[in-house]
């Protein structure tokens, strides 16, 4: 198994043709001073399965922090369908809303998933103070229209 797909955005949703639509990507996010919250993000990661992998499986998620430490953390399962050989391997795609995420100091967070006993690397963020100036709320995503740029 593997990760196929990992990012942070403001909004991502599947449709009726099985495609995902995923608005507002970023890696960054400026904030006022510390700790920071984020209001709103939605972490989205698809996972690839290796074939014969099937039934439910439990995964967790951390959000590490610049300490190590984990600042968030989602349980949750999935369930994994056996594909035939001429199709696409069993695939799980994760859109995970989050809320008021708390950042409680400046650095690399990183979203690190659990499961069947083995860890995979999820997106990553910067989180650091805004610029003098620069309009930044609670940790709004660099570069967005909500923090002035």
């Amino acid at each position: 198994m593997h990760v196929q797909l990992a990012l942070v955005c403001n909004e991502a949703r599947m449709r009726a043709d099985g495609r995902m639509d995923i608005e507002g990507v970023f890696n960054d996010l400026a904030a006022p001073g510390f700790p920071a919250k984020q209001e709103r993000m939605v972490l989205v990661t698809t996972i690839e399965w290796d074939r014969g992998e099937q039934g439910r499986n439990t995964f967790k998620v951390d959000l590490m922090g610049p300490d190590g430490k984990s600042s968030l953390t989602i349980e949750g399962h999935t369930d994994v369908s056996p594909t035939a050989p001429h199709r696409p391997p069993p695939r799980t795609r994760l859109i995970l809303p989050l809320e008021e995420v708390v950042f409680p100091r400046s650095g690399r967070y990183d979203f690190v998933i659990k499961v069947k006993g083995r860890k995979l690397d999820g997106p990553s963020l910067f989180v650091m103070e805004a610029a003098e100036g620069e309009h930044a709320g609670h940790a709004h995503a660099a570069g967005s229209p909500s923090d002035g740029s």
